[in-house]
Order: structure tokens, then sequence, then C-alpha cells
């Protein structure tokens, strides 16, 4: 039987397969509001054949965006519109599947430019505005330098993941996953690139992953046990000295004692010098590592592609769950493919059924081995 196609539980939310479509900004919504191109977007990931849809990095204030099309859960037009969109991609949804918001803030790689009009700093003349971080370290040379996060931002920070976390409750979404990774606000605290703070939340290990544990902790105690809370986490900084997978399985077992029930070990994106050997699913190791030494749920990551690929990680042992992003906007059916690779059943829409390799010869042509 295939452990790619077989359910999976985290926590209270149980999720009829391990497919989880991770998190990909779109950069298409107007001042956090999700528009017609969410709406379009959902309703394809939701037919994708994945157990769990999770919606793009999702603001939790206006200052804590990418960019400025970034979505956001900061207001209420964020929770109507974002209702908008999801009711649309309940409707088509294939069944069990479930939903997922991933809150964020962007720290001092805010204030950025979409990615394909440059995805630099913003300019002078492009409604940039202060950026915030653990400390005044800049990303990289010529990027805006942050302000050193005082007590207050600090406190208003919290209060932002813990009103967003309320609104991700009042929608319905089954499970919400915290961005602790890729160089964002979490993420430079735990690195000590980025914090050089010598207080309560800087200077040794511990303290660097004391305002995550901090927000983690916010935020778990204001959505229902019904609901699932996670994270996606660091594995590895790529530069010497830098986060390490021992880091980031000391912080998974953190998490899990706060009552968190997965983590999404990804790595990179916070030191703009580093070299990333980026290749098919070289970021199993952070997960396997994390996996055995945490026992929390973990969920792998990374030029995951194919169906074989997914199921042997799987079969490894090395992961509980697969993440895949770019491999599902290059084909909207990944799920439904795989599951045809792999022998199992998957419930599809009786509209398309006429596609599926048991009634139409040509799918063998459409889908070459």
């Amino acid at each position: 039987m295939s452990l790619l196609f077989s359910p999976l539980a985290l926590g209270n939310v149980e999720l009829p397969n391990r497919i989880a479509i991770a998190p990909m900004c779109q950069y298409s919504a107007m001042d956090g509001c999700a528009s017609d191109w969410h709406l379009q977007h959902w309703m394809n990931l939701a037919m994708s054949g994945a157990g769990l849809v999770t919606i793009e990095a999702t603001a939790v204030e206006r200052h804590g965006r990418i960019t400025h099309g970034d979505l956001g859960l900061y207001s209420d037009d964020n929770e109507r519109t974002m209702a908008r969109a999801l009711a649309a991609a309940r409707a088509v949804a294939l069944p069990g599947t479930k939903f997922a918001v991933q809150l964020a803030h962007a720290g001092r790689k805010a204030s950025t430019q979409i990615p394909w009009q440059g995805g630099g700093p913003l300019k002078a003349d492009e409604d940039p505005w202060q950026t915030v971080a653990p400390s005044a370290v800049p990303f990289a040379e010529g990027w805006h330098v942050p302000k050193a996060a005082d007590a207050h931002d600090l406190d208003r920070i919290e209060a932002a993941f813990v009103q967003a976390a309320k609104r991700t409750a009042r929608l319905g979404i089954e499970v919400i996953e915290l961005h602790f990774a890729h160089g964002y606000l979490g993420h430079e605290f735990q690195s000590p690139f980025s914090n050089q703070r010598t207080d309560a939340y800087g200077g040794t290990p511990e303290k660097r992953r004391a305002f995550l544990l901090r927000i983690a902790k916010a935020v778990k105690a204001v959505v229902p046990d019904t609901m699932a809370v996670g994270a996606r986490i660091t594995g590895s900084d790529w530069a010497e000295g830098g986060v390490t997978p021992d880091d980031a399985a000391a912080l998974a077992s953190e998490l899990k004692a706060l009552g968190l029930v997965f983590v999404d070990v990804t790595s990179g994106g916070n030191v703009s010098t580093a070299r990333i050997a980026v290749g098919p699913g070289y970021q199993v190791p952070f997960a396997a590592e994390v996996k055995k030494r945490s026992g929390v749920t973990t969920r792998a990551v990374g030029m995951i592609a194919t169906a074989q690929q997914a199921e042997e990680i799987l079969q490894s042992g090395a992961a509980d769950q697969i993440a895949i992003a770019r491999a599902v906007l290059d084909n909207p059916r990944w799920g439904w493919h795989a599951a045809e690779a792999l022998g199992a059943e998957l419930a599809l829409p009786p509209q398309y059924l006429r596609a599926g390799a048991k009634l139409w010869p040509g799918a063998k042509l459409a889908r070459p081995a």
C-alpha cells in the first residue's frame, strides 16, 4: 500500500493522505486582501489531490508583508475576501481535503519589490516602510536597515499573531503553520547572523528561540483543540556559525512540548551569500534528523517532484508527510497522477473522470513515464 496515500493525523485533524501543498506567495493581493487570482488558484489547489492545502505566507500585520502584493489577515476586509476565496475552493475540493494558513511576519525582508518587478528593497518612490528585526542588521548590502525591535514592537507582533490566529479559527481553516523560516522574522530571531541581542531574546541558542516559543504559545492558547498548529522551521542557514540541524531539532522538541503537532523542515533564506547545495530532496536529511530527535510529525520539502520520490522518502522513515510546491504549479493535477503511478485510489470529480487512464487511452500519451 502506498504510504503517500495513507491517512495522517495532525493532532485532531485527519488528513486523507500525506501530500501537503506548501505555501507559495502569489503577490496578487491588495492591502492584504485576496483577489480573483486567489479564488481560481485555491480552487485549483483544492482539486490537486493533496490532503492538505496551505495558503501562502499570510502577514499578521501590514508592515509584516514582504511586498505590497502579499496576502494578509490583519483586517476585516482581509478576512472577508479570504472567506470568499476559501468558500469557492471548498466547493470544488476533493473529499477530505483540509486547509491551512501560514501566518508570517517578514521582519527585515519586508518592504521589497514583487519578484517579477525586481525583488529588491522598495525604492523611495515605491512606498517603502520601516522594517523591524531582532537587531538593526540589514539582510544584504543596499537593503533597508531594520529597526531593532523593542518591547513594544514584540508585544505588538505577538498580539498580531494572536489576532490573525483568531481570524483563522473564525474562517474554519483547520491548520495553522507558523512561519519561522526563510529569513523572515522568526528565523531572524533564531539565527546569530541576524540576532545580536543581549537581552532575554539573544545571546544563546535557547534565548534566540525564546520569541518563537512565545509566539507559538500565544497562538496555541487562542485556537480550539480541533485545530492543528505547527511551524515551518529552519534546518540550516547553509553558513558556518548559523542555524544547524541540532538547532532545528531542539526547536522542534520545544514546540512539541507547547502542543504544536507538526514541523515542516526547510532551510536557507537568511544569509544572502550562502551557497546552497540544491538538488532533488536536498532538505530531506534535515527533516530526517528533526523527526528522529524530536518525535514530532515531520514534513519534508524541497525539490520533491515525482510520486516515486515522495513515496521513497516516506518509506525510508525520513518524514511523515511530503510538501509539494512548484511541482503543483507545473502540474495542477499532480496528486491525481501520483495516485495513478502508485496504484492508489483517489476520488476524482465525476465531471473529469473521462480523462482518467481507465477511460481514456490517450492518458499514456499525455503522461509519458
